[in-house]
């Protein structure tokens, strides 16, 4: 098993709503997906999931429905929000922005090992 990888305050938000910007989905669904895309380096546990989807869910930016998983069994699902879609947007720039700048400084850095 890979080693335990933190995420920066505010990194899963971003990464919940991206993964709901293509379809609802029940909390485990979500959790798979991340870890999916992620190659299993993210592992999103129901310790962290659940508080940042209601978390989501107040500020507007996800809502949830109750449904049906595939197996039948009865599951909230969350649905990404206009006001969700704007804040994924913004999220993404700000990531793009913050990113570029850790780069920079690894790259600076990279050189005086080199």
């Amino acid at each position: 098993m890979a080693p335990s990888t933190d995420l920066l305050q505010g990194t899963l938000d971003v990464l919940i709503l991206k993964t709901l910007a293509h379809a609802p989905m029940h909390g485990w669904g979500i959790a798979s997906r991340i870890q999916q895309i992620s190659e299993d380096v993210l592992q999103v546990g129901q310790g962290s999931l659940y508080p940042a989807l209601h978390r989501l869910e107040y500020k507007g930016w996800i809502e949830a429905s109750w449904g049906a998983s595939d197996n039948n069994r009865r599951a909230k699902f969350y649905a990404l929000t206009p006001v969700g879609k704007k804040q994924l947007r913004a999220e993404i720039e700000q990531w793009t922005r913050l990113s570029a700048a850790v780069s920079l400084i690894l790259g600076a850095t990279a050189e005086q090992f080199a």
